[in-house]
């Protein structure tokens, strides 16, 4: 296979990177655009193999960053970031290219938050540390103990960003990782390597395996010198890896689906409310967070339907590589069939189509609103993770905190309403790892992220990230400790 493709004038490697170079491999899988299905190339296909070479390169560079002062790891993460904003503009084509988000969203907010994420992690780390405390006279002193190789795996929708979510703590903490990237969207991984590289890192320190499901991903997860795995996605692929971590009792973090409410009383302020609920197509609704299901108080219901009609109606729908694009397409064609099939059987079971509902040209589906769904309707109940939502109505707060609550998930939340105490009694019912009032994907990395029940397992973010990547140690010295007693 060729060792390099051209995305759009940019070029980007396609093997695997390991040990501190390109590693090639036997197969292959084909990479291909959602925009207009062109083939963007051959990307080397990883196995048993490649993982072994990637935690050996990984366990062997592990003592010595490890070992890296906090100063010298934050250093060289500020570099890294650096580097992604000096190629800022390639990184968001050949994404846009790969995964069919918006150039714009890339240019203006995605790939400056990819930065971000380096330079706030190495920060953190600088200042990270707890206050000693007194037991009975004896010190107690808590550190943070790098954990080793980490496996971190990543999904499609945001390729780049939710990587470097976790690549940049794991990296911070002084551990080695071994990133394994969507095979629908593999290109700026292999960019950041690069980048990485660039930046200083020591060879083996990051490393990018590429390959399909569980060609790879079971022996990512069942080896036994990985020390720690994050994985980002869906649920039963987080329950086929907690099968697999078990043997050897390795920690996960698992960020999982979603089925979010958006309530929206009728207090509320219904002009922003329709903005935040216009906003729930964004990525062409692919996104983990996305209030997918409208629970309106019933008396304001139809206008605030009416007005989401409209403004729904004004969106542009096409190429994301046009800056007046508002939604693009979905990933890949088995996704789209996959939202269809939601759409269709709704229908079929008494659902309203208020509008979409329908298929367009390529891989682009209609932004959709269905009514008259129930509430153990499949739509109501499983993500569809597509321009997909839905609207029921409420009568009072106990019957919208029953149904936003009504779900096996618990990821999010978004309330829409003019009473400060009833966003404090109704978000304190809420079950969500995340819960915006009157806004709408505004995320601090000093926050903990995750979701409840099925939505996930743990927390990132801020010190919660260094938690989970390190082995925290707890030394107590006794009271005059230091007195010879030779």
């Amino acid at each position: 296979m060729s060792e390099k493709i051209v995305v759009a004038g940019v070029s980007v490697d396609t093997r695997h990177w390991i040990g501190g170079r390109r590693v090639a491999s036997a197969g292959t899988f084909t990479d291909v655009s959602p925009v207009d299905g062109r083939v963007l190339g051959e990307i080397a296909r990883g196995g048993p193999l490649e993982v072994e070479a990637a935690v050996a390169a990984a366990r062997e560079a592990f003592p010595a960053w490890a070992a890296t002062s906090r100063a010298e790891r934050a250093r060289i993460l500020h570099a890294v970031a650096d580097g992604v904003e000096k190629r800022l503009e390639e990184l968001a084509i050949v994404e846009t290219n790969d995964n069919g988000a918006l150039l714009r969203s890339h240019r203006r907010g995605v790939m400056p938050r990819v930065a971000h994420n380096f330079r706030f992690f190495a920060d953190w780390l600088l200042t990270l540390e707890h206050e000693d405390f007194e037991t009975r006279g004896h010190t107690n002193h808590v550190s943070w103990d790098p954990a080793g190789p980490s496996v971190l795996i990543t999904p499609w929708n945001a390729p780049l960003m939710l990587a470097t979510w976790k690549v940049a703590p794991a990296l911070a903490a002084g551990n080695t990782v071994i990133l394994k990237p969507a095979e629908w969207t593999p290109l700026t991984a292999s960019l950041l390597a690069d980048i990485a590289a660039e930046a200083g890192l020591p060879a083996g320190v990051l490393n990018v395996v590429q390959g399909y499901g569980s060609e790879i991903g079971d022996a990512l997860t069942s080896h036994p010198d990985v020390r720690r795995i994050s994985f980002t996605g869906s649920v039963p692929t987080a329950k086929r890896i907690a099968a697999s971590v078990a043997p050897n009792l390795t920690p996960l973090s698992l960020e999982l689906g979603g089925k979010s409410p958006l309530l929206v009383f009728a207090d509320a302020d219904l002009d922003l409310a329709v903005d935040l609920a216009v906003e729930q197509y964004d990525n062409a609704g692919q996104v983990c967070l996305a209030a997918t299901r409208f629970l309106v108080e019933d008396s304001v219901a139809e206008e605030f339907t009416r007005r989401f009609v409209e403004k729904a109606g004004a969106l542009r729908q096409g190429d994301p590589r046009d800056e007046a694009t508002d939604i693009g397409p979905n990933i890949h064609p088995r996704q789209l069939e996959k939202i269809d099939g939601f759409v269709r059987r709704a229908v079929a079971a008494g659902a309203r189509v208020v509008i979409g509902g329908h298929r367009k040209d390529g891989q682009y589906y209609a932004p959709t609103l269905l009514t008259e769904v129930a509430q153990d309707s499949e739509i109501v109940q499983e993500e569809v993770f597509g321009p997909v939502l839905t609207l029921q109505t409420f009568t009072d707060e106990d019957e919208a905190v029953r149904l936003a609550n009504d779900t096996r998930f618990g990821l999010a939340a978004t309330l829409a309403t003019g009473d400060p105490e009833r966003a404090a009694r109704v978000t304190e019912r809420l079950v969500a790892g995340t819960v915006w009032v009157n806004c709408f994907f505004v995320r601090d990395l000093q926050a903990p992220f995750g979701g409840s029940r099925q939505s996930g397992v743990g927390r990132e973010g801020g010190s919660w990230s260094f938690d989970f990547y390190c082995d925290l140690k707890n030394t107590v010295t006794a009271p005059n400790g230091w007195n010879s007693h030779g």
